[in-house]
Parts: C-alpha cells; sequence; structure tokens
C-alpha cells in the first residue's frame, strides 16, 4: 500500500514514473514500484511464450498450459490491482496464494517443453521384478500427487498469519507433517531406481529443509529466544527479510513439488505404457513386453 491508487503510481503512468528517485527517499515505494515493473515484464514474456508455443510446439497440453500462464499472469495483476483500490487484506491472501499457483503453471510448462520429457522412463536400469517396480511407481505417483495438496494449505496458513494474524499454530502443526511428508516423498521415490524422478524429489528435499529453517528463523525474530537473551523487534529489517524469504522459498517448494509431480506421472505413463494409469491391478495377465513403451512392438 505504498501507492494508493492503480495502474497509476501517484498519479503517474507506470513507465514514466521517476522509480529510480525513490531509492533514497521512499523505499516502501521503490519496492512496490518495481513490484509493478516486474509484473508488467512477465506479463510481456508470458505474451512471448505463448507465441513461441504456438509456432513451434504442436503437442495441445502444452499449448493450453502456455495459454494458462499468460492468463494467470493477468489475473495475477488484476488480483493485485484490486487489492490496492479496495485497501483489502483477504485480496493480499488471495494475490499472494495465486503467485505459487501461477509459477507452478509456469514450471510444469517447462518441464513439459524439456527434451527430457520425451526421454523419461526410456534409459532406467534393468529391474528383474517388473512387477515391484511397477508397484513402487505407483506408490511414488501417489505420493508426488499429494505432496502440491499439502504444501498448498501450508502456504494458505501462512498467508492467514502474514495477512489476517491468525493461524500460527496450525501452520506450525501442518508445518511439522508436510515435512514428514517431504521426507518421505523423496524415500519413496529414490525406490523407484529412477533418475529423472528422483533428481526433482531431492530438489523438493532441498527446498524444503530451507524452508523450514526459514520457518524457524520467522518465529525467533517474531518471538524472540529468551533462554539466549534474543528479543523480537517489530518490523526490523531482519524480521521483514526473514519472513519474506520464507513466503519466497515457500512458493518456489509449490512449484517444485509441482514439477516433481508431473516427472512423476511421466515415468509412470512411460514405464507402463503410454496413457495407462499407474497401477498394478492392471498388470496382472499383461504381458511385460506389452508393457515398455511403444506396446508390444518393443
Amino acid at each position: 500500500m505504498a501507492f494508493r491508487d492503480w495502474p497509476n503510481s501517484d498519479g503517474q503512468f507506470m513507465l514514466t514514473y521517476p522509480w529510480f528517485a525513490d531509492f533514497a527517499r521512499n523505499w516502501d515505494k521503490f519496492l512496490e514500484h518495481g513490484h509493478r515493473l516486474a509484473g508488467m515484464l512477465i506479463g510481456v514474456w508470458s505474451i512471448g511464450l505463448v507465441v513461441f508455443v504456438q509456432r513451434s510446439e504442436q503437442r495441445p497440453a502444452v499449448r493450453w498450459l502456455s495459454r494458462a500462464v499468460l492468463l494467470g499472469v493477468i489475473l495475477q495483476g488484476l488480483l493485485g490491482g484490486f487489492r490496492v483500490q479496495l485497501d483489502e487484506r483477504g485480496l493480499a491472501l488471495v494475490h499472494g496464494a495465486f503467485a505459487a499457483v501461477v509459477l507452478s503453471l509456469m514450471g510444469a510448462t517447462a518441464t513439459m517443453l524439456s527434451p527430457r520429457w520425451n526421454e523419461a522412463g526410456g534409459s532406467g536400469p534393468v529391474v528383474k521384478d517388473r512387477e515391484e517396480q511397477f508397484e513402487r511407481l505407483s506408490i511414488a505417483r501417489v505420493s508426488a500427487l499429494i505432496l502440491p495438496v499439502l504444501l498448498m494449505v501450508q502456504f494458505l496458513l501462512g498467508g492467514m498469519i502474514r495477512h489476517h494474524g491468525r493461524g500460527l499454530f496450525e501452520h506450525l502443526g501442518m508445518g511439522i507433517f508436510a515435512a514428514v511428508a517431504i521426507i518421505g516423498n523423496y524415500l519413496v521415490a529414490r525406490r523407484a531406481h529412477e533418475v529423472w524422478m528422483s533428481r526433482s524429489a531431492r530438489a523438493v528435499l532441498i527446498i524444503g529443509l530451507v524452508q523450514v529453517s526459514l520457518g524457524i528463523g520467522s518465529w525467533l525474530t517474531k518471538f524472540g529466544l529468551a533462554t539466549i537473551g534474543y528479543v523480537a523487534v517489530a518490523d526490523s529489517i531482519t524480521q521483514v527479510a526473514t519472513r519474506s524469504a520464507h513466503t519466497v522459498v515457500g512458493i518456489l517448494l509449490v512449484m517444485t513439488s509441482v514439477v516433481h509431480a508431473l516427472r512423476t506421472c511421466r515415468v509412470c505413463a512411460v514405464r507402463i505404457g503410454s496413457g495407462a494409469p499407474c497401477q498394478t491391478s492392471m498388470l496382472k495377465g499383461t504381458p511385460l513386453a506389452a508393457l515398455a513403451p511403444g506396446g508390444a512392438s518393443k
């Protein structure tokens, strides 16, 4: 709320506003106007993404994902604008949460455009017990699909604290549960012996550990720690920086978990057969040759 108007800034057009002058005189306005300019740049990039994908990509899913990215960026900008015009904290919560959705759409688009998408599962290790491998993939798929939902709920609870000052202990309890789920997901993914999938699970684990550390830091900078004589200072640079970093890494964590879920589903589909559900119950009585990518011709 450094500015009370939108899309203009203090009545001036966004591109002509003297942004750099605020660096020394008003840090809040410098940050807010920089945020608006970044949103405009992301919007232009999103238009370029749609044009590129429509010209170079034939898969309908990727085309629709690129359009969803552009639509998401537009909606995100409108949410931010209405938050300013209406001075509504509820919209601030939605605006922050929707950022995780938009970034997840971007991550999903990048994943499907990656060269590894077509190679997924094609050069994995030779497994003696194929049925056991399919069972492990099935468990990994379920775990990978549940994880983004848990993390998004956790992110929403964090937004409740940030914007409404409620839900602190719910956020803490859910954080412990989510941390256990992240570790469990990594262990399950490793047991499947699929490198592409294991790498994304490891990325979720690493970012999750960073997020837990920032969560502890946010708690300390908010409440202090009497046993060591540390006193929290409201709105201090340390407190604001830690809490903001906690929010940003939370968005990255949700996005990475979505990318991992997409990779897992892709590996599962390729290993068991294109488009087939990853369920071992479907394998009973099915020739193993027909389960390879490309069907019985393999």
